[in-house]
């Protein structure tokens, strides 16, 4: 954060407690690393204890109002899809999450939820500063959700598939976009998993639990530069850290 001046932090934490979701004390530990925001995806809800965490009222600001899970899950699930915020310079934020409907779990359109989440942040604080994370299996429906609202969010960043995508640019409306920005964890693996694990479920089809790998540990991340007064991307920078 301090060498590229970040203003801003958003994190997808969903994979955060071994792989496999997140739990209060590892978001605990994210906020107090510098998280103004945790978004997450279809793990959310694997570790139980995270539901007390995020049931708290809407217009509250403590921690586990900041951990995000997808806006377009069934009316009544614990937590909140969007998070409205200010940075001590003034700047009004607001963070979006979504998940994809192809290949995934049945939830709701993104498209007229992302809708729906923008004309809120209108009424309520106005906010130009806009970051959508857009949990997906598909690269086609990321992408088309990232022409969708160029111009109207500031990024539309994807995540769920653990791999890194070269797409990175500004869309002509504006808006940072990248298909996927990539996990944050042993690259020694496949997607995260011990390889040994995952290649005996793909030679003899039989289940078997999988268990987080170790080696080659990478930090993924995407840098966007905005004009904080508009909300308009003028920058985006793909990020690779490890050994």
């Amino acid at each position: 954060m301090e060498s590229n001046d970040v203003d801003l932090l958003i994190i997808n934490g969903e994979n955060a407690a071994g792989g496999f979701g997140i739990t209060p004390s590892i978001a605990e530990d994210l906020f107090d690393l510098g998280a103004h925001v945790i978004t997450t995806g279809n793990h959310i809800w694997d570790k139980k204890e995270i539901f007390e965490y995020m049931t708290v009222p809407a217009d509250s600001h403590v921690r586990g109002r900041r951990v995000l899970r997808p806006a377009n899950y069934a009316v009544g699930t614990p937590g909140f899809g969007v998070y409205e915020g200010e940075l001590p310079n003034g700047t009004k934020y607001a963070v979006m999450n979504l998940q994809g409907r192809v290949f995934m779990s049945s939830c709701d359109d993104p498209f007229r939820k992302a809708d729906e989440l923008l004309e809120g942040i209108k009424r309520n604080t106005g906010a130009k500063v806009i970051l959508l994370d857009v949990h997906g299996e598909a690269s086609s429906e990321k992408v088309a959700l990232g022409w969708y609202l160029d111009g109207r969010v500031t990024a539309v960043l994807g995540t769920h598939t653990h791999i890194p995508t070269a797409d990175e640019r500004v869309l002509p409306g504006g808006t940072a976009y990248q298909t996927d920005v990539g996990m944050s964890g042993p690259y020694d693996s496949v997607i995260g998993v011990e390889t040994e694990l995952v290649l005996k479920r793909f030679l003899t089809g039989m289940p078997g639990k999988f268990e987080a790998a170790k080696g080659n540990p990478k930090m993924c991340a995407t840098l966007i530069g905005c004009d904080g007064g508009t909300g308009r991307a003028h920058s985006v920078q793909r990020i690779m850290l490890g050994e």
